[in-house]
């Protein structure tokens, strides 16, 4: 797992929020849910152990199969190739299109962030209480409760930020038949990819345990470019503007 050696900005995510200012000034895109109303969203802060029906989650409209055809084809945009765990071959690029970039990978459960009753220092021994990115509140972000995903540090290998992935950008994370959307909300070593929180791991029905869950492959991780979701704990923002750009990425030619 990722926990040993994993590196933390110094600083919390810097949150914009859409104002009355010309299209131009906004690269992120954000989504105004002033009227829509909310989503169901599948097992959002409910603890316990992953779900084992065996039914499909799907999150929006958009499939796990059409999101893993798109993704089948690789245009690297990384330098170098990353490793899912230390001591593992280098194999991973980061792929990208014109509105996102994509690597598939094993999925390590990051418990980072609030102190929570499955995310401290017992139920993970390494488990440290700060994210590279907060809530609106300053605090911390919470991986037991919120979805989302670890990028690696900025390195000659890949620079996130170059590629427009920024703290509470949008992802899609496909495991199986299922699609979580997440949020950028953590960084980790410079080598590594392949992490996501307690309630990703636990919305994809993958074993969230920090000490002993997670898969070893199979996870295919969509980080979408210059989006944000205002505020970053918003789950409900997450799942609609997640579902909207999903589609879009699956017409881009």
């Amino acid at each position: 797992m990722h926990h040993t050696a994993r590196l933390y900005a110094t600083a919390g995510a810097v949150l914009l929020t859409a104002s009355a200012l010309p299209a131009s000034a906004h690269p992120a895109r954000t989504l105004d849910t002033t009227h829509l109303p909310p989503p169901p969203v599948p097992g959002a802060g409910v603890p316990g152990p992953p779900v084992t029906d065996g039914s499909p989650r799907l999150e929006g409209s958009v499939t796990a199969a059409a999101l893993r055809a798109k993704t089948r084809d690789c245009s690297r945009v990384s330098k170098g190739l990353y490793r899912t765990d230390r001591g593992r071959t280098a194999d991973v690029p980061v792929c990208g299109g014109k509105d996102a970039v994509f690597w598939k990978a094993d999925l390590d459960v990051d418990c980072d962030g609030r102190v929570t009753a499955r995310c401290n220092k017992k139920t993970d021994p390494a488990f440290h209480g700060n994210t590279a990115f907060r809530q609106s509140d300053g605090k911390p972000l919470n991986a037991e409760k919120l979805p989302y995903v670890v990028v690696p540090e900025p390195s000659g290998t890949w620079d996130h930020a170059a590629s427009g992935i920024r703290g509470g950008g949008v992802a899609a994370v496909v495991h199986g038949d299922r699609v979580e959307y997440a949020v950028v909300g953590d960084t980790g070593p410079t080598g590594l990819v392949g992490e996501a929180s307690y309630a990703a791991a636990r919305s994809l029905g993958i074993d969230p345990d920090p000490a002993r869950g997670g898969v070893p492959s199979g996870v295919t991780y969509i980080l979408f470019k210059d989006s944000e979701v205002t505020p970053i704990e918003s789950r409900t923002s997450a799942v609609r503007l997640g579902s909207e750009l999903a589609r879009r990425f699956l017409q881009e030619d």
